[in-house]
Parts: structure tokens; C-alpha cells; sequence
């Protein structure tokens, strides 16, 4: 790992001026980007963390959102008795987040913000129709994910809470590699104020909407109604954990048991 530069700013404001600089990345929890500059894979020249911005945690729920700050650990989400009063499947993603250390590490703005195509976190915000809020602006989450490893930040920009509508019904299934607990493929399910919708992870470049199901699920929120649906493995990731035609054929399968779950 080489050199660089570490800044500890105090406010939202101050993260900004100081990732404005050239060669600067935001820290988070740290669990992906510092594992990738040991690899050398990343190289930034300045690291400005984001852990000392109280502004950037917190949980509250309020006319029917449940708004989570971005520095808000996954531990944090799965323990959080307001969201598990209400997003009960939200909490159990963030509980099944990668190890112990993980989950007291990382962070749900990080999570979206590196947007690895095996995470849960983008199911989740696609699945619930939420919307990213950044020091800039609010971006929804069918506009936010944009490819592997790409997201619609811009440069400098920060992520400081997620805004999820409650839903009426959610669930949520993850067929996880066993040692990482990164999905192979991960689908959320929920019915409300942003319609019916089916997010996948792990199946592709980023998470994305089945429509498909969708539909199917509009006619009928039942398990039954994904049995037979069929889901193209074009595009889909192939490789030594499932190709891309094992990783459609989950699709459906995971669908119907997250509504099972709701």
C-alpha cells in the first residue's frame, strides 16, 4: 500500500471541500476500498473520512420513510427496532451482511456508494424505491446504479442518507457463497407506495428490476405467481460459483420465497 494523505473533517461541508481535491476518496467503513488499496488495486493520494460527521448517522422513521444516515453501520440497521418494526425484511438483509466485523464496520452509504455488484444494500434500495440523498441533491434509486462498480456520483459528491417508503409487504432471499456471504444471487421483493417491484443482486454488473415478475406479482402478490417466470441469463455473470443460466433460474425461484417471507 503506498503513501497518502488522511484528513478527519468534522462536517459534511468540510468532507466536501477536502474530496474536491485531486486523488481524494471518501472513507466510509472502509471494509471494500481499504482491502483494495492493500491489493493495490486503488491508490488515492488523500483519504478524507467521513467518521467523525454526526450529521452522517442515525436512524428515524417518519410519514411513512424511514430515512437512515449514511455512515450508519449494518450492525446498527439489523439492531435498529424501528426498522425492524417497519421494514422488518430491511433489517434482516442488514443482518446478514458479510461477517461480525463487517457488519460493525460498513456503513450503508458505503455500500452504495462502491455499489459491488454481489452487495445487498442495492437490492434493498431498488427493491423499496428509495431515494439516495448526497450533500447536492436526491437521486432515486432507479437512477442510481449505473454499472459494475459505477453509481451517479459525481465526483466529490456525498451520500448522507437513504429515504426508504414503507412498505405494505417486503421480503427478502439471498443464496450467498458460503464464505464471503456476498450473494450469487440476492432478490427484494415489496408491494407499496412505489408499486409492486423485484430487485436482483449478484446476478449482474449492478442490481437491477425483473419486470417480468413485476407484472406478475401486480396481477398477484402470491409465492405461486413466479413459477415458471422465465428470466434471460443475458448479461448475466457467469462463473466458477454459477453461470449465468443457474444465476436466471434463481431468480424466480428466490422471488417466490421472498414473497413467501413478506
Amino acid at each position: 500500500m503506498q503513501g497518502f494523505a488522511y484528513q478527519n473533517p468534522a462536517s459534511v461541508a468540510d468532507a466536501a471541500r477536502a474530496g474536491a481535491a485531486g486523488g481524494a476518496k471518501f472513507l466510509a467503513g472502509g471494509q471494500s476500498l481499504l482491502a483494495a488499496m492493500k491489493l493495490g488495486l486503488s491508490a488515492p493520494e488523500s483519504l478524507v473520512d467521513l467518521g467523525a460527521i454526526p450529521e452522517l448517522r442515525g436512524i428515524a422513521v417518519a410519514g411513512g420513510t424511514v430515512t437512515i444516515g449514511a455512515m450508519t453501520t449494518h450492525a446498527e440497521v439489523a439492531a435498529s427496532k424501528e426498522v425492524q418494526k417497519a421494514i422488518p425484511a430491511l433489517a434482516a438483509l442488514a443482518e446478514e451482511i458479510g461477517d461480525r466485523q463487517v457488519r460493525n464496520r460498513g456503513t450503508i452509504g458505503g455500500s452504495l456508494a462502491n455499489n459491488d455488484p454481489a452487495a445487498d444494500y442495492p437490492a434493498a434500495a431498488l427493491g423499496l424505491g428509495a431515494t439516495i440523498q448526497t450533500n447536492q441533491r436526491s437521486i432515486a434509486a432507479d437512477d442510481f446504479f449505473k454499472g459494475l462498480y459505477e453509481t451517479a456520483l459525481k465526483d466529490g459528491e456525498i451520500i448522507t442518507a437513504v429515504k426508504f417508503p414503507v412498505p405494505e409487504r417486503a421480503g427478502w432471499q439471498k443464496f450467498k457463497q458460503p464464505a464471503s456471504r456476498f450473494c450469487i444471487v440476492g432478490v427484494f421483493v415489496s408491494k407499496g407506495p412505489a408499486g409492486v417491484r423485484v430487485a436482483v443482486t449478484g446476478a449482474k454488473a449492478c442490481a437491477f428490476r425483473v419486470t417480468t415478475l413485476e407484472a406478475k406479482l401486480q396481477a398477484n402478490w402470491d409465492a405461486a405467481a413466479c413459477n415458471g417466470v422465465f428470466v434471460s441469463p443475458n448479461d448475466m455473470n457467469s462463473d466458477l460459483h454459477g453461470s449465468a443460466e443457474y444465476r436466471a433460474a434463481l431468480v424466480p425461484v428466490l422471488a417466490g420465497r421472498a414473497v413467501a417471507a413478506s
